[in-house]
C-alpha cells in the first residue's frame, strides 16, 4: 500500500492537470504529481532520455536495470525488463545484472564496463580509476556523462517507488516514453 495517498487532482494548478491528462493514469505519475511545481520537468527528463542521447538504447537500458537491481526497485525493474529486451539486451545479461553479477565473464566486455560503472556510481560517491578507465576506454566523453544522468534519474525515480511503496499496477513495455503529445510550455 503506497504511503501517501493520490493528490486531489482539482487542487492541482490548471497547467499541472492539462499536463498530466497527457500521461497514462499511473500510479507513478500520481504521486509524482504531490510535487506539482516539478512533476513536467521530471517526466519531460525521462523523455529525452529516451530521445535525445547518444548513447544507445541498450546501453541506456543496461543502466536502468543496474540502477533498479542496487536500488531494489521492482517498479523499474518491471517497468524496463520489457524494454531492455526491446532493446537487445538478451535474458541472460538481464538476470545477471538483477543477480548484481557486475564482474561475471559471461557478460561482454562492454555491458561489464557499463554495468560495472553505473553499480558504481549507486554505492559509492566516488568511481575507481579502474572501473572508469574501463568504461572511458569503450564511451565517448558524452556518453559517460549521459550514463551519469540516467543513473541519477533512475535512483531518483526508484527512491520515489521505493520509499512511497509506488505499486506496480501496469508494465507498459517496450513502447514509446510516457510524454509524447503533450503540449509546449
Amino acid at each position: 500500500m503506497p504511503r501517501l495517498a493520490n493528490p486531489d487532482p482539482d487542487a492541482l494548478p490548471a497547467d499541472v492537470r492539462e499536463f498530466l491528462s497527457f500521461l497514462p493514469p499511473d500510479p507513478l505519475v500520481k504521486m509524482l504529481s504531490h510535487a506539482a511545481g516539478t512533476v513536467r520537468p521530471f517526466i519531460e527528463l525521462a523523455t529525452a532520455q529516451f530521445t535525445s542521447l547518444e548513447l544507445p538504447a541498450r546501453s541506456r537500458e543496461l543502466v536502468i536495470l543496474t540502477v533498479a537491481a542496487y536500488a531494489d526497485c521492482a517498479f523499474v525493474a518491471a517497468q524496463h525488463e520489457p524494454m531492455a529486451q526491446a532493446a537487445g539486451v538478451d535474458e541472460a545479461t538481464r538476470r545477471l545484472i538483477a543477480g548484481r553479477e557486475v564482474e561475471s565473464p559471461d557478460l561482454s566486455p562492454y555491458d561489464r564496463a557499463v554495468v560495472r560503472l553505473t553499480a558504481e556510481v549507486v554505492q559509492r560517491p566516488r568511481v575507481s580509476d579502474e572501473i572508469f578507465g574501463g568504461a572511458r576506454r569503450l564511451l565517448s566523453e558524452r556518453e559517460l556523462v549521459e550514463v551519469l544522468q540516467v543513473a541519477g534519474y533512475y535512483w531518483s525515480f526508484s527512491r520515489v517507488c521505493t520509499v512511497l511503496d509506488v505499486e506496480i499496477t501496469q508494465v507498459y513495455g517496450a513502447g514509446e516514453p510516457l510524454l509524447t503529445d503533450a503540449p509546449d510550455r
